[in-house]
């Protein structure tokens, strides 16, 4: 069974990422929220993206990053190529975070053009520092575009891992919608995004990131040879 679910609502493709566990952004994973987005550019007009109840994305697959600097390397590598992918999106992309959002999953959050999270006892944020990881320029630069400024150090050196209603005032999110409507919401913005003018959506998206997006390939080899050294 594919680990996204796809469908399509009044010209809104709507992506559930459900693998039955913690959404672990894994190859598997990743390829098959490729292939919806492939999907979605297609037939759509606006994209939403969620996760299962309680679990929105818990990171990059922590087997697969254990297994040796040069999988780590290459999975990181991948799951960045994604994560740009989402961020440069042409079309109107709201990210729904249906419960905890953790390292990756945070920065999957943070890719939305508009981003809600359901209320609840979740947690948000970018725990690299706590579990002894340099924060990635990967991570760096799309919590610097995103966040709130003042909040920039805690989120990142501090290792800050916050509940919804603190994410909303760090920026993580812009919206925090009850567990049972986060999703309904989450349409309801996407179809208003999608009636706007799709070009000039696109073409303002690229002005407004490019620099960004740029910065981090720029920078992806280098960073990836210094966050996991060789053995």
């Amino acid at each position: 069974m594919s680990q996204v679910h796809y469908e399509l609502r009044d010209h809104v493709a709507v992506l559930r990422l459900d693998d039955g566990k913690a959404n672990a952004l894994s190859y598997a994973s990743m390829d098959a929220l490729e292939a919806a987005l492939d999907r979605a550019e297609k037939e759509a007009r606006a994209v939403v993206l969620t996760g299962r109840h309680g679990r929105f994305c818990a990171g990059f697959d922590l087997q697969e990053m254990m297994a040796g600097p040069d999988r780590a390397r290459a999975l990181v590598t991948r799951g960045a190529d994604l994560l740009l992918r989402c961020y440069m999106l042409p079309l109107p992309f709201v990210t729904a975070g249906s419960g905890h959002a953790l390292a990756g999953g945070a920065l999957l959050l943070l890719t939305g053009d508009y981003r809600l999270t359901a209320s609840g006892a979740y947690r948000i944020g970018l725990n690299e520092v706590q579990i002894g990881l340099p924060v990635p320029v990967l991570a760096m630069e799309l919590a610097r575009d995103r966040l709130n400024p003042s909040h920039l150090t805690a989120s990142t050196l501090f290792a800050t891992v916050v509940d919804p209603d603190k994410a909303l005032v760090a920026g993580w999110v812009d919206e925090v919608a009850d567990d049972a409507s986060v999703l309904e919401k989450a349409v309801v913005h996407a179809r208003r995004f999608a009636e706007l003018n799709s070009n000039a959506y696109a073409q303002t998206k690229l002005t407004m990131r490019e620099k960004t997006v740029r910065y981090i390939r720029e920078t992806l080899p280098l960073d990836m040879e210094r966050l996991v050294p060789s053995a």
